[in-house]
Formats: structure tokens, sequence, C-alpha cells
């Protein structure tokens, strides 16, 4: 059988006239903000193709995008993932923001940072798999982004198997939220397995969380709600390497009021990626 990988795969013939937009109009939904997506290294056109498509179909208002590929990616593919990131930006100007990519290994990853927020005006920080989260390689580029006041999105995933060396789970996103209360964290895809990543960073309240990924399990949006609330919640697809039909799936099918569904789809996202918000301090125990 063949895995799903982009929206073409998911949607198929079945809804190649589905009218732009339906599935947002459909449920009177105002807006949805994706937060979570990417331009893998070397596939430019593939996947900026494959994400605008989809932003069509299902009515995405806005995204923001990163570019990743290598585990442990030299200054120059950091750059380059950067500067594709940059010119989709460029592009599309309406439809796309995007996170500066960096990686503390690297010695320039602080000019990396200053370059993507000042001169490509980009909307916050990406950090993957070359480092935990709370190393202190980490501490200057966190400093950075908090006195830039831009979010910082964190690969997190807690796996029963294969997990990658320096690879992020929620305890680390924890660790940094209370060394730093005043930066703006996002640990991505319910840090991989809810019920250890959401648990860490449950009393953390500078961190939010998104549901982008590979993420089946049926109650994992309503346990989310009930340890932190709706209002730290953001919806993110990790298109084009998930579907919208699985993401939106999980917001649909979960036991959730109108005005919860409008808070993850983007008002917690328009909230946080506003300059002019700061955490509350004091909220970490």
């Amino acid at each position: 059988m063949k895995q799903v990988y982009t929206i073409g795969d998911c949607i198929g013939d079945v809804t190649s006239n589905v009218r732009r937009g339906h599935f947002r109009k459909g449920r009177g939904i105002i807006m949805i903000i994706d937060m979570h997506t990417h331009v893998w290294g070397g596939q430019y056109e593939a996947h900026t193709r494959d994400l605008l498509k989809a932003c069509e179909l299902y009515g995405i208002s806005k995204m923001y995008v990163s570019g990743i590929a290598a585990q442990y990616p030299d200054e120059q593919q950091i750059g380059q993932h950067n500067l594709d990131v940059y010119r989709f930006m460029k592009e599309y100007p309406e439809l796309v923001e995007g996170y500066c990519y960096a990686t503390p290994r690297n010695g320039n990853s602080l000019d990396v940072l200053k370059q993507g927020i000042e001169e490509y005006g980009m909307s916050g920080m990406k950090l993957w798999i070359a480092t935990y989260c709370d190393d202190p390689l980490v501490y200057p580029l966190v400093e950075q982004c908090i006195e830039y006041n831009v979010p910082i999105l964190l690969h997190s995933f807690h796996k029963a198997v294969n997990q990658l060396p320096d690879e992020t789970v929620g305890t680390h996103v924890a660790n940094l939220s209370r060394r730093y209360p005043e930066a703006k964290l996002i640990m991505a895809h319910l840090g991989g397995n809810c019920y250890h990543g959401i648990k860490a960073i449950r009393s953390c309240s500078n961190v939010w969380v998104d549901i982008s990924g590979s993420l089946f399990r049926r109650d994992e949006i309503d346990y989310t709600v009930k340890q932190i609330g709706a209002d730290r919640i953001l919806f993110g697809s990790d298109m084009p390497g998930c579907t919208y039909v699985l993401n939106f799936g999980q917001i649909e099918e979960a036991d959730l009021t109108p005005a919860e569904k409008e808070l993850i789809y983007y008002i917690n996202t328009l909230k946080l990626f506003d300059r002019g918000f700061r955490p509350a301090l004091g909220g970490n125990k």
C-alpha cells in the first residue's frame, strides 16, 4: 500500500473539484493559520507547489514555513534553507511567513538568526534535531529571540524506539521554559507522544503546543485540552510531510466547542506571533 506524504496523494480525484476554501467556509471558520510547514532541502518547486495547492483547497489564510534537511546541517546548508524560505515569502507575501532555521552547533548561528529576523523579515526561529533544546549551546539564540520577542518552534518527539541523538522531548522543553520564562516556546507535535510531552510542560505557561505530524490517537486533542486548555494549542500540519486530512480530522473529531476550535485554528497563533504580546511571568512551576 502506498504511504501518503503529499496533498496530491491524499486528496486524489475525489476532491479535485472542491471549491476554493470549502473546508473552512463550510464550517463557518473565519481563518485557518498553519503555523508548521516545511520546504525540504532540494525540493523547493515540488513542496511549494503542494503547499499552495493545499492552501487553495482548504482555505488556509496564512502559513509559517521553515526549511530543513540534514540532522546536522553545515553553515552552507542552513543558509540555503533560509534563502528558500525567504524566496517563498517574497513570492507570496500575503500568505507565507517564515521561521529562521538555526543550529547552535554552527559558529555563525547568531548571525544567521539576526539575518533571518532583521534582513529577511522572518517571524520566529526553528530548532530541529541537531541539539537538545535545553543544551547551553542554545541559550544565546533563545536570549536573542527574547530580545526580538519572537516564538521558537522546537521539534519535540518522544519515541518508543529509534529516538534520534539530540532529539528534544517534553522534559527538555520544560527545562528550557523554566530557565527562560519570558521566551515564547512552541513544543511541536504535542511532544510526539502527548501523554509524555504534555505532562512535562503542563505547568509551563510560556509553552504552546502544536498538533502537527503523524498523530493518530483519537483522544489526543481532548487530553491536551484537559491538561493545558485550548488557549495554548496551535494548528499546524507538518505539510508536505503530513496531510491536512489527518490534522483537520484531529480537530473536527475532538470534543471542542466552536470557540475552542477558533482558538486553535487561528486566534492563539495570531496572539503568539504578535510582537506586542509577551508571556506572563511567574506562571512556571
